[in-house]
């Protein structure tokens, strides 16, 4: 504990053990070592008997003159480190830890070593290694030190920053199955402001401060997990990690990043949900000033757009513009600005395999996907408007228009085959569950079954999904809703896919009293647990049996049979209530 005392010609607690096994008087000895150690005040040696007749431990108080001079001594380095020329107060610095630093391992000094080192941009090599290699010490000192460590160590670097990066996707997953459904509340509700105040996005900022080096690092890993795992919450990680760092205005890393004016631009467009003109100019300008050599940038690019955020937003903005498109009568080919959507769209969801193959090169737009997909889309809009007009129209002397029911084989064909064309898809769905058009939910149902990669039974397409059908919460009373919706679409995978299963139970928790009784009990025994069901699942569960058997009259509560006076034998049992 008091090991580098004697370095520093101050006495410890081994020297007062050698004088007193080799003194004749200890009493005397014992004053003596306490007047050569103690504070050296002439002015002081009058006050310390007063102190012994007022009971102070001498123990006590030079504790309390120790604490001061140290608080002081703190307020000195800093004032140090802050004043004067740069190659002077740093030389201070470098000798007073030259002094100080066999003393580091002290408790009570620690904090002024570890000071010193902090106000330091570059602490002596050999220094650094001691502090590494004892983990007590690595644990005490400041995260600017850590950071000259990690620049030369991805492996200790990477084991901090893992424990983070599992928090972050957790944290992603349990709002993906929030209990709360809801459409004004939902994953994508948080601002972008709001999503990089988060804890992680913070302490990740932090431990990077200005380095770029430990910057690259981080990148890495999110390239690396990304690949690994295909999940797409490391791509928001990645846009919310570098908009933390514009804010600080970190300088140093923003002007080197290529993608930093590209995810800026793209953040205000996520900010307000939608990608109006000028951005949409501004966002083809950066894509378009990839310069040949430089390809690699569209890496990243991809990965930018890869968020789920972004694609929410780009996807949101197309199904607006296409609905602006059929008041105007255009075609989707004559729009530059949704023919720029769908180009990121398609960047944004060909990360993975850009990433994974390392060819830069931007996917190619499918021409079918412009001239047919994208018009049949159209018409579903049509079909909706000139539906609702004619509800609206004067009942005499009119011919019933009946709503459109079947599903051109085109649509189903495009939602398995082409993956823009699914992503679009899926969004006018959740687009017209929204407006509470049951009619135009009910027609594109079944063509949700097949999609490509599932994507109809993705848990953010699902999240969303759910919390928009409780606007169609008294549609459940319906047999014919409920088999389409249940029969038709959701048990068609919950068997195999658990996560199904938990956003059925999520709705069924949510909407449970306006499901008819039959269908429900029918339900309720189909979603039943199995003995490989995860702990989400059976809690879930629970609730809705909790919820389920609540709604249940007690014994006590059913209304009494009146006694019939007739012959046992001639009587029916009564039907149980």
């Amino acid at each position: 504990m008091f090991a580098g005392l004697q370095d520093l010609g101050v006495a410890n607690g081994d020297d007062l053990k050698e004088t007193l096994t080799n003194c004749t008087e200890p009493l005397k000895a014992i004053e003596q070592f306490q007047t050569e150690n103690g504070v050296l005040l002439p002015s002081l040696q009058s006050a310390l008997p007063f102190l012994d007749l007022h009971g102070t431990p001498r123990l006590e108080f030079h504790q309390s003159v120790f604490d001061e001079l140290r608080d002081k001594l703190l307020e000195r380095v800093s004032a140090i480190a802050a004043e004067g020329k740069v190659e002077e107060r740093y030389k201070k610095l470098e000798d007073l830890l030259e002094k100080s630093f066999s003393l580091v391992k002290m408790p009570s000094i620690q904090p002024v070593v570890m000071c010193v080192m902090k106000h330091l941009p570059k602490v002596p090599e050999k220094k650094l290694k001691l502090v590494m290699a004892d983990k007590d010490l690595y644990r005490a000192c400041s995260v600017e030190v850590k950071r000259q460590i990690w620049q030369d160590n991805q492996a200790l670097f990477g084991d901090e920053v893992s424990p983070l990066l599992k928090h972050y996707i957790l944290e992603k997953e349990n709002l993906v199955f929030s209990s709360d459904l809801s459409v004004l509340h939902n994953f994508f509700s948080p601002s972008p402001k709001t999503r990089r105040q988060g804890e992680v996005v913070q302490k990740l900022t932090q431990m990077i401060g200005k380095n770029v080096k430990l910057y690259d690092m981080v990148l890495q890993f999110l390239r690396t997990l990304f690949l690994r795992t295909r999940n797409v919450h490391y791509c928001s990680l990645r846009a919310e990690l570098l908009m933390s760092l514009h804010d600080l205005d970190i300088s140093d890393i923003c002007t080197v990043d290529p993608c930093h004016k590209f995810t800026w631009c793209l953040d205000a467009c996520i900010r307000e949900r939608f990608v109006d003109n000028k951005r949409a100019r501004e966002l083809q300008g950066f894509l378009d000033g990839v310069k040949k050599g430089q390809e690699q940038v569209l890496g990243d690019l991809s990965m930018i757009l890869c968020d789920p955020f972004a694609i929410n937003t780009l996807a949101l903005s197309t199904i607006r513009h296409l609905q602006e498109l059929v008041g105007q009568d255009t075609l989707p080919r004559e729009s530059p600005d949704l023919m720029l959507l769908l180009r990121m769209l398609s960047l944004g969801q060909g990360a993975w395999d850009m990433i994974d193959s390392q060819v830069f090169k931007e996917p190619k737009m499918e021409v079918e996907l412009i001239t047919r997909f994208l018009p049949m889309l159209m018409s579903f809009v049509v079909d909706d408007y000139t539906f609702n007009v004619d509800q609206k129209l004067p009942t005499e002397d009119k011919v019933p228009v009946p709503y459109p029911s079947t599903l051109p084989e085109g649509f189903t064909k495009f939602l398995q085959d082409h993956r823009i064309a699914c992503e679009v898809g899926l969004y006018y769905v959740l687009h017209i569950t929204k407006q509470r058009n049951k009619n135009a939910f009910l027609r594109l149902l079944p063509g949700l079954v097949e999609t490509f990669s599932d994507l109809a039974f993705g848990d953010i397409f699902l999240h969303l999904l759910m919390g928009n059908l409780t606007l169609l919460a008294d549609e459940f009373s319906t047999e014919e809703f409920c088999t389409s919706l249940f029969d038709g679409f959701l048990l068609t995978s919950f068997a195999r896919k658990e996560n199904v299963h938990r956003h059925i139970l999520r709705l069924l928790v949510h909407l449970h009293h306006k499901v008819a009784p039959s269908k429900l009990e029918a339900l309720r025994k189909l979603l039943e647990p199995g003995s490989q069901s995860g702990e989400a699942i059976k809690d879930l569960y629970n609730q809705l049996g909790e919820k389920l058997d609540h709604r249940k009259p007690s014994p006590a509560q059913a209304p009494e049979v009146p006694a019939l006076d007739l012959p046992l034998a001639t009587v029916p049992t009564p039907a149980s209530l």
